[in-house]
């Protein structure tokens, strides 16, 4: 959704009104980074506008020149919402809660246009995900022929208030349908019925990450998905299960390589897999299908936070909508998971550098800059920075 919000800081920090914020709008915002005109409307979403929308939002919205479906409702108020922050040990946590009645999205809310994009970006609990993605398949379905229909990307992002231990199972069942799970440190932990902190330090506990996703992936070893954990200044943490890929044209870039020996889901870069998959992967004359049996032998990495300096984190809000956003429109593109994780990284980091939205801009040549940079400088810097780091 897209939500109009009032951030109240830590002090001395004054709070602020009337933020353009939602997990839908700084996704979007995120995806958009990276496409210039005419390439912006390639990005979709919806905005509900109740009759008290500001009108210098409209006009923020309009200058990206998206394809926003903007659906103005004067019965109802904007669905609006409160942002707290609290100092937790070396960590500061977000507190959330709505304002107004929320309007949530539905599968039926999706233009044929929209229900045909290539990846989508969900924020929502495990049942919900798994609704929403038969939703959006079905209907997607009926507009394709069948011997033209592509499986769209799926994206999900855990609601934060029902990352429990009562709904770790219902995690466990929808990781099979989609193709990212990226839930934050904290809501990672909360599956696990943690807190993700180390117990010395009081810091994210990277150990404690590491050790969740491999729980996780070893819950569906002959699935092949991805974890992408964000893990504030700890950067993010990519998992990936060994399997069958489900796109074998697509390009994956950077490594495949292991960081520990020991194997994840009973899967190692050495087993047979066509033996342990014999008999599942039969065509109608009972011969296996060998052509179809291309398999990726899995992933672990950490990428570091781009921002390193902590003064330059002025408001961490929409951070990680932002990332999904930028890693979603990578892999729309055909990049692989550690590519479109340093595209979201690039996003999360245009996102914290003020309160709300950054900025665009241009330079002389046309160029477009947001917060005063060109995205492919920063995309090149951070590159190099990253493969000097390895």
């Amino acid at each position: 959704m897209v939500i109009i919000d009032e951030i109240e800081f830590l002090p001395p920090s004054p709070p602020v009104h009337d933020i353009l914020g939602g997990a839908g709008t700084y996704a979007a915002v995120g995806a958009r980074l990276f496409s210039p005109p005419p390439q912006s409307s390639s990005v979709g979403w919806v905005v509900d506008k109740g009759r008290d929308f500001p009108e210098e939002l409209t006009a923020l919205i309009d200058s990206w020149d998206t394809s926003a479906l903007c659906r103005s409702n004067t019965d109802r108020l904007t669905t609006r919402g409160w942002n707290g922050y609290e100092q937790a040990g070396n960590t500061v946590k977000r507190a959330f809660r709505y304002t107004t009645p929320k309007n949530r999205l539905t599968a039926q809310d999706l233009t044929p246009a929209f229900l045909l994009s290539k990846s989508f970006h969900l924020i929502c609990s495990p049942t919900r995900c798994k609704e929403l993605v038969t939703e959006i398949t079905s209907s997607r379905k009926e507009l394709c022929p069948p011997d033209q229909y592509v499986k769209p990307i799926f994206v999900w992002e855990p609601v934060p208030d029902l990352c429990t231990p009562e709904e770790l199972l219902n995690c466990t069942n929808t990781l099979p349908l989609v193709d990212v799970c990226s839930p934050n440190h904290a809501e990672l932990a909360g599956f696990m019925g943690e807190d993700g902190l180390d117990p010395d330090t009081g810091d994210i506990s990277t150990v404690a990450i590491e050790r969740s996703c491999e729980q996780l992936l070893a819950s569906m070893p002959l699935r092949s998905f991805s974890l992408v954990i964000r893990a504030g200044d700890q950067g993010c943490y990519i998992a990936r299960n060994g399997g069958r890929k489900r796109q074998p044209g697509i390009c994956q870039t950077g490594s495949t390589h292991r960081s520990r020996t020991h194997p994840r889901g009973g899967l190692r870069p050495d087993t047979d897999m066509e033996a342990l998959l014999e008999g599942l992967l039969r065509d109608e004359d009972g011969i296996i299908a060998r052509e179809e049996i291309e398999f990726d032998p899995g992933l672990e990495r950490w990428i570091p936070a781009y921002h390193q300096d902590p003064a330059r984190v002025v408001d961490p809000t929409g951070g990680g909508n932002s990332f999904l956003g930028g890693l979603s429109v990578a892999l729309a593109r055909g990049f692989g998971i550690e590519e479109a994780a340093i595209w979201g990284s690039m996003a999360a980091s245009l996102a914290i550098e003020q309160v709300g939205m950054p900025n665009l801009g241009k330079e002389e040549d046309g160029s477009e800059t947001w917060n005063g940079i060109v995205i492919r400088d920063r995309l090149d810097e951070f590159r190099a920075r990253i493969a000097g780091d390895a």
